[in-house]
Parts: structure tokens; C-alpha cells; sequence
């Protein structure tokens, strides 16, 4: 597996692995009306790209495929960390975070983060700061905002 920045080549890649981790992966956790209204197979593609342009984000690679992808913004925000439908317990959300929060070294990280997605985060240090339900295409869908201080963040 290799990491490596982001692309714009690899927008509609990408695009599709959310699409079909949401609704295989997330459907343990999710209705099918929310894995619907979280993944509507009608993302906007300029605006992901955008916003990948803008923030830090990373792609994992194995053999050419995109098995993964996260990106995190100026601030220590983790706002998209997803790994393909077919590579779950690889190691590839580990290493696409740990190379994340190492780039933004110094910094408190959130993330609003899935109930499948929970455990994950609370396994490297993120801690629940509050349970929200947030409204997507008119479906309502729980989510955690959480939190972690790097170790050399300072207040």
C-alpha cells in the first residue's frame, strides 16, 4: 500500500468508494432511507474537489486502486476517512490518520465522526465531546463530534 497526496484526477475514484463503503459498510449502523440521504450517488464533484484542494488530504493506494482517502483541514479538522468496501481491517484508516496527525503535529483534532466510525477514533485518543443528529437530504442521522490533543498541542 502506498499514501500519497490527493490528485484531482482521482475526484470520481474517490466518489464512488464513498458511495459504496457508505452502503455496504455504514449499513450495519444506518437505515437504508440514511445510508441513502448520506450517500445519494449524487455527490457534488467540484465541491469535494475544492475542498480536498484546500485541505491536507491523502490517498491510499494498492496496486494503482484508491482503497482509502481522509483529509483534514488548517484547524485539525478530520472531515472525510474512508476505506474501501473490500480493504475494512487493513490498517489503512490507521495509516492515513497517523499521517495526517503528524502532518498537523501541534494541533487539537476533531472530527464528527459515524457511529461505525466511533470505536475507530476512540481507539487512538479521540473522546466524545457530544451525540448530534444532523439533518441530510431531510433524513435525520446520529453522529459523535469528538476530540484529541496531540501531545505537543498547546493551549
Amino acid at each position: 500500500m502506498k499514501i500519497r497526496e490527493y490528485q484531482e484526477r482521482d475526484i470520481l475514484e474517490i466518489i464512488k468508494l464513498f458511495y459504496e463503503t457508505v452502503h455496504t459498510i455504514n449499513v450495519k449502523d444506518y437505515t437504508i432511507e440514511q445510508v441513502n440521504a448520506w450517500a445519494s450517488g449524487k455527490t457534488d464533484s467540484n465541491k469535494w474537489n475544492g475542498s480536498f484542494l484546500e485541505n491536507y488530504t491523502l490517498v491510499a493506494e494498492d496496486d494503482g486502486v484508491i482503497v482509502g482517502f481522509a483529509d483534514m483541514d488548517k484547524d485539525g479538522y478530520l472531515d472525510r476517512l474512508f476505506v474501501h468496501k473490500d480493504h475494512q481491517g487493513q490498517g489503512i484508516a490507521t495509516a492515513l490518520c497517523d499521517r495526517l496527525e503528524a502532518h498537523r503535529a501541534g494541533s487539537r483534532f476533531t472530527t464528527h465522526a459515524s457511529i461505525t466510525a466511533k470505536p475507530f477514533f476512540e481507539s487512538r485518543g479521540y473522546q466524545v465531546i457530544k451525540e448530534q443528529i444532523i439533518l441530510r437530504n431531510g433524513v435525520t442521522l446520529k453522529n459523535y463530534v469528538m476530540e484529541k490533543r496531540s501531545p505537543t498541542f498547546k493551549v
